[in-house]
């Protein structure tokens, strides 16, 4: 029998977020935890082919090589609306 470790996968849109709790076997990589956590039946819009991935904030560039260690959260990352300077930018010209 295969060891199995205990991983995370998680996503979260400002009024609904999801951790997905899984018993994987060692060796499972970032690619396949996030198969295996069918995350997207509860965000429906969410394309987990092209989704941007990190593991406690930092980015996983190859999913499909990276292989989770225990413990370990994926985190699914959306796009931003606006650019984070441009944001700031617009912040400080209201308060002039």
């Amino acid at each position: 029998m295969a060891e199995k470790i205990r991983v995370e996968v998680a996503y979260a849109l400002p009024d609904k977020q999801k951790i997905v709790p899984l018993d994987v076997e060692v060796g499972t990589t970032v690619a396949q935890a996030l198969m295996l956590s069918n995350i997207d039946a509860f965000f429906p819009d969410l394309d987990l082919a092209n989704a941007k991935v990190g593991i406690f904030g930092k980015a996983v560039r190859n999913p499909e090589t990276v292989a989770l260690k225990a413990g370990e959260r994926v985190e699914i990352y959306r796009e931003l609306k606006i650019d984070p300077k441009q944001a700031r930018a617009n912040r400080a010209a209201k308060k002039d």
